[in-house]
């Protein structure tokens, strides 16, 4: 066998006995033996001996490029020390820096998180190194900073250098970075401004400017001036790509317009851009959402015709849809289909499908499928554990859902927050608080911060056994936690507090809640649940009040709202009313809100009661529904499925 290149120079090597009789293999080896034991030692990284001895050996000559193959050796490896230690003897024997050698620096930055570390380079590079800055170390910087999310940090410093003395023109890559970060930050408006400036400053803007704008037009729910975005490039002699396409579909698919969705497809062909693997997922996970989930899995089939790859995000989205609508059963015979294929589900699809299965009531089902997962070798993770739990805690099954916990932790999955919650809430259902509050001290002990949906849980199940002053406790802890009690704790404290007989104080958390974010404001559940209690009081006017703050507040009232209403109206009042009139009145002020479908759904629980309204409310409602942009708008979706 002839020897080739590689082979001699390691034979050569290997011919060496005693490598420190050569000066520069003495030095490669202790620098390798010294950074096995620590990555910062504190010997100079240049020994003399090469440059002293380079003229004899012919290897090495005292020139620069020495010291920049250092540089980036130790940028590469983080070793900022030693790197620093290179720059210092550079320094002294007054070296050349190169603007290279900082750029390798900030991106060793970049890989170490440490944008303000780059920051002050970028500052002393001039005065301390003599180094010349150009757009170029600029762009280095500025990415980094970007990179770590500082997004109003890339402002400042974008300000700083540009509109500063530092005599740097931002080009193209830059104006695309300082884009980026407007849109992320949501100033999208400000990104257009730049944008219209790149021209003055002598960039036309590429394919990746357009795409970054309109992905932050997309995402402000701009979709027209995105679309129209498009159309611009073009003019502007820029061909849009894929990936411009993929940002415009994504936009489209979210707002739920899956007829425009069909056009910017067909123009992607006119343009000579292929949908690739994220066009399909984009527009399967559209038709998901919208729920067309026939159509998402025939649009499957014309991927694999066109030669496209599904992926896990294709079979997820796909299985995750047949679950939310209530189609467990076909998400395992989409999953069956597929593994015959030679794909394998990973752990969130077999969570969906286990999820889904408990929902359904097909607890067999679920647990067949978990075996067929074990046993197929896919270990499950803390969300499949999850997720199994919560379904046998939905079944009642509490003993073996706490069996399947000490598994989990015995093959060192850790619990979450998540697993808990559904193992308390099981034991509060099933009448056995005193387990629920042992698992909760349980869960501290494991280390596992609970969140809010825990507090709630945990406060409702304490409300609803009637634990009032332990829920109360329990409140105290989660605030003094720096907590926000969602919707669900607030419900339960007022119901408890209701239940106790103690409304005003439920009225006065009530009337805190008015003042928290949306995620704490009172819904449906809120209301009726204080309507009951001021009923039972027989405070009639307090009653209506209330009912007048929830209409304003654009909650509408439910059948439990309803029936509330009719029993005061025939078991407070005398006479008795039948509430006929009360309901038709309620329908004309939702009417008068333009709150269409909810006066529309208490019209359906006056037929369901036998109390028909008057003819004039049933023309308006009526009227309404069929106004001609309603109708438009159906017309639009018939036409939506006739495309898909």
């Amino acid at each position: 066998m002839p020897i080739t290149k590689t082979s001699l120079n390691l034979n050569k090597i290997s011919l060496i006995r005693n490598p420190c009789e050569f000066p520069y293999f003495c030095w490669f080896f202790s620098i390798r033996r010294k950074t096995t034991l620590t990555q910062y030692e504190s010997d100079a990284p240049i020994p003399d001996q090469i440059f002293k001895s380079a003229a004899q050996m012919g290897s090495y000559k005292s020139g620069d490029s020495t010291f920049y193959s250092l540089i980036e050796n130790y940028a590469n490896s983080c070793n900022f020390r030693s790197l620093f230690q290179v720059f210092d003897r550079m320094k002294r024997e007054r070296r050349v820096f190169i603007e290279k050698n900082f750029i390798v620096v900030f991106r060793a930055y970049g890989k170490a998180h440490l944008p303000e570390k780059a920051i002050e380079l970028f500052g002393r590079m001039v005065d301390e190194f003599q180094c010349r800055r150009t757009v170029r170390s600029f762009n280095s910087v500025l990415n980094v900073v970007i990179q770590e999310g500082l997004f109003h940090r890339a402002l400042e410093f974008y300000d700083y250098v540009v509109g500063g003395k530092a005599g740097i023109s931002p080009n193209v890559l830059s104006f695309n970075l300082i884009i980026k970060a407007m849109c992320k930050l949501g100033l999208v408006d400000r990104a257009i401004e730049v944008f219209r400036e790149m021209p003055a400053q002598k960039c036309e803007p590429d394919v990746f400017t357009y795409c970054t704008l309109m992905d932050g037009l997309c995402k402000e729910d701009r979709i027209d001036e995105a679309v129209l975005l498009l159309d611009e490039m073009q003019i502007e002699g820029c061909f849009p790509s894929s990936v411009t396409f993929n940002v415009l579909i994504n936009g489209l698919c979210k707002k739920g317009d899956m007829a425009r969705v069909t056009k910017l497809v067909d123009n992607m062909f006119l343009k000579g851009c292929v949908p690739n693997e994220v066009t399909y997922n984009t527009i399967i996970n559209g038709l998901c959402l919208k729920g067309k989930l026939d159509k998402a899995v025939s649009l499957l089939e014309r991927m694999v015709a066109s030669k496209c790859v599904p992926n896990d995000v294709t079979y997820g989205t796909l299985i995750n849809g047949l679950v939310k609508q209530g189609r467990s059963v076909d998400g395992v015979c989409l999953l069956r289909s597929l593994e015959e294929r030679g794909h394998h589900g990973n752990e969130y699809v077999y969570s969906a499908l286990v999820s889904g299965l408990f929902k359904e009531g097909k607890s067999e089902e679920a647990m067949g499928l978990w075996k067929k997962m074990v046993e197929k070798g896919c270990q499950p993770n803390v969300v499949v554990y999850s997720a199994l739990t919560d379904g046998l805690c939905r079944e009642g099954k509490l003993d073996k859902a706490k069996e399947i916990l000490c598994e989990m932790v015995n093959k060192g999955c850790t619990p979450n927050a998540f697993t808990y919650s559904s193992l308390i809430k099981g034991f509060f259902k099933t009448g056995n608080s005193q387990k629920a509050i042992q698992l909760w001290k349980e869960m501290g002990k494991n280390n596992c911060i609970p969140n809010e949906i825990c507090y709630s849980v945990l406060i409702n199940g304490l409300c609803e056994d009637g634990k009032l002053r332990e829920a109360l406790m329990v409140w105290t802890h989660m605030l003094g936690h720096g907590l926000r009690p969602d919707v669900v704790a607030y419900s339960s404290m007022i119901h408890g507090l209701c239940n106790a007989g103690s409304v005003e104080l439920g009225l006065r958390l009530f009337n805190e809640m008015l003042c928290q974010e949306s995620d704490s404001q009172p819904d449906v559940v809120t209301y009726n649940i204080l309507l009951r209690a001021l009923s039972k009081q027989n405070s009639i006017s307090r009653t209506i009040d209330l009912l007048n703050s929830m209409l304003d507040q654009g909650c509408d009232p439910d059948l439990v709202t309803c029936n509330i209403f009719l029993s005061t109206l025939s078991e407070k009042l005398n006479p008795p009313q039948d509430g006929r009139e009360f309901l038709d009145e309620l329908v004309i002020r939702l009417h008068k809100r333009q709150r269409i479908v909810g006066a529309a759904k208490i019209i359906e629980v006056m037929l369901q009661k036998f109390l028909p309204p008057k003819a004039s409310t049933w023309e308006r409602v009526i009227l309404e529904l069929c106004k001609p942009k309603k109708v438009q708008a159906i017309i639009d979706r018939c036409w939506n499925s006739l495309f898909f």
